[in-house]
């Protein structure tokens, strides 16, 4: 039984080390820096409630993808729904990645960030006209298709403005991706994909329709996969559909392998992303498939623990039955842990602090019960003012957060090395909101 999105344990803060595969570590004055810059600098500088990100944390991650690569052909897609903000697609781009995207928005954000269109595939299951046709003006490299309906409304489009849409039909193989319900996507009951009894008869629709092309298949079975069966069984499934459709003789030379490595939030041990990238072109060795690229599209696994939300305690208190610590960031800036029940792992500012724990909710000011970044954990005990970090917030932190209760939303803030690797500076990558920002566009 899945106990929360992370598969998180019971372990506390105060019995290991506080890296999570991220930036955060302790300076031997007991301080809690983000790639060597204390993060009491960070919050005096830029305040709180406050993003950060690691461009080296991000690099490395790349690097470790494309060490599982080799040779192989093959196009990476960062996941932009992940986290959009253009200073990290930025990042993508001068890397030589592209973009998996899912809304016409993203499509621009792409775009604007300098990601060519022949590195931009279109997944989701609601293409609206105006989105397909964005899409289709870009020439983007290729829509994922996960209907009927959107390949008819494709076509219908693409052979009224007299272009051609290269399409990947995306595969839904009843494969059980051991991850949290609202993260599943390649179950039957789940909306993402179409049937496998389905798909070879879908792609003799697109052979027969003006404007579209059939140049790939794919799938994806959700997010924060912490192994690598489900994969297998997927890609088991899928090739043979790509055997046949190349015998029926549709010309597929890209095979789309969706993203969703886990991470680690608590004491999780995914898979490397090396590993997960070996094991894919496993499953499709060269001298089987000498021509077929493969696409990949993490999101999580680059930039969940390239992050942090830094935090401030504003207030303690407590009843019979409880702790809180009130801090001034919320579930309108990090909604996961209400939404999934997920785990971020706090470290406060001081080390001095890990010495005495007690059971505790960090909580924030917003009018819900539900509005909790931890809950029911041992924690530090804590003091008005302390800084607190909350760790692997660099995936689905910013991106999903509002302006609930009127709460203009947090800054955010890249860290990069210095020349030849020297020290890191920090810069502001979206300036916190303001009041007026909440009511612009209003009337």
């Amino acid at each position: 039984m899945v106990r929360n999105e992370n598969q998180a344990g019971n372990s506390t803060n105060s019995d290991r080390t506080p890296v999570v595969g991220g930036p955060l570590a302790y300076s031997a004055d007991g301080r809690l820096e983000f790639d060597g810059i204390p993060v009491a600098q960070l919050a005096r500088d830029y305040g709180t409630p406050l993003f950060v990100y690691s461009a080296g944390h991000i690099a490395e991650r790349l690097a470790e993808f494309r060490a599982g690569v080799g040779g192989r052909k093959h196009l990476i897609c960062y996941a932009v729904k992940a986290n959009s903000n253009l200073s990290l697609l930025r990042l993508m781009n001068a890397a030589g990645v592209g973009a998996d995207i899912v809304s016409g928005g993203e499509l621009f954000r792409a775009r604007k960030a300098g990601i060519p269109a022949d590195r931009i595939v279109f997944a989701g299951v609601g293409k609206s006209a105006a989105e397909i046709d964005e899409a289709l003006s870009a020439d983007i490299h290729m829509f994922s298709v996960e209907s009927e309906a959107e390949l008819r409304e494709i076509s219908r489009i693409a052979a009224e403005t007299k272009r051609e849409a290269r399409i990947s039909i995306r595969v839904n193989p009843d494969v059980d991706a051991a991850t949290h319900p609202y993260i599943s996507t390649g179950l039957k009951e789940n909306k993402f994909g179409v049937p496998h009894e389905e798909v070879l008869a879908l792609y003799d629709l697109a052979r027969e329709l003006p404007g579209t092309e059939a140049r790939g298949i794919g799938f994806h079975i959700g997010s924060q996969l912490l192994g690598l069966d489900g994969y297998r069984d997927a890609a088991a499934r899928v090739r043979s559909l790509l055997v046949e459709l190349r015998g029926r003789g549709f010309a597929i030379d890209h095979l789309d392998v969706g993203g969703g490595l886990g991470i680690q939030y608590d004491d999780e041990q995914p898979p490397g992303m090396a590993e997960y990238a070996r094991t894919m072109f496993e499953a499709f060795p060269e001298a089987d498939f000498p021509d077929l690229t493969l696409v990949f599209e993490p999101g999580r696994s680059i930039a969940g623990n390239a992050g942090v939300l830094l935090t401030r305690v504003l207030y303690g208190k407590g009843n019979a039955a409880k702790h809180f610590d009130i801090i001034d960031a919320a579930m309108n800036d990090l909604i996961r842990p209400a939404l999934y029940s997920a785990y971020h792992q706090a470290w406060p500012e001081r080390s001095e602090r890990l010495s005495e724990t007690r059971e505790a909710d960090l909580v924030g000011p917003i009018c819900e019960s539900g509005d909790f970044l931890v809950r029911g954990r041992r924690l530090p005990v804590l003091e008005q003012g302390d800084l607190v970090a909350l760790a692997s917030a660099g995936a689905y932190g910013f991106v999903m957060s509002s302006n609930y209760n009127s709460r203009p939303r947090a800054a955010e803030v890249l860290v990069e090395a210095g020349p030849d690797g020297g020290q890191a500076s920090a810069r502001v990558i979206r300036r916190r909101e303001t009041y007026d920002d909440l009511i612009r566009g209003e009337d």
